[in-house]
């Protein structure tokens, strides 16, 4: 039997793929910088998706005292990949971040109160 992590890391990541790259391709970002959401999802999503496991399981904070920190340095990480590694093809990396990040988180939420 897969332990309830790996099954939450590969959904999350999964759901987070296909939804950032539907933002991207909806916002006009095509080619190249495709593959840099791609990548940079893969970098943060694993990592906010385990911190939040690891730190809700231990710790008796609210979901979202743990959630908003972990979504916020998701943010700032993939603000920065952006601005650093997209050139002009990002021309407001925290913008495209925080969009992509709350049309992601909203839509993952929608779907987990309907399906969930």
């Amino acid at each position: 039997m897969t332990p309830p992590i790996f099954t939450a890391l590969a959904l999350s990541l999964g759901l987070t793929l296909v939804l950032e790259l539907t933002f991207a391709l909806l916002s006009g970002v095509r080619g190249r910088p495709l593959l840099l959401v791609a990548l940079v999802n893969l970098l943060t999503n694993p990592a906010v998706v385990f911190f939040y496991f690891l730190l809700s399981q231990r710790s008796a904070l609210p979901r979202m005292a743990v959630q908003l920190p972990l979504e916020g340095a998701a943010i700032l990480t993939e603000a920065l990949c952006y601005a650093r590694c997209g050139g002009r093809d990002f021309l407001h990396p925290w913008r495209f971040s925080l969009l992509a990040n709350l049309f992601s988180y909203g839509t993952g939420r929608l779907l987990l109160s309907i399906f969930g």
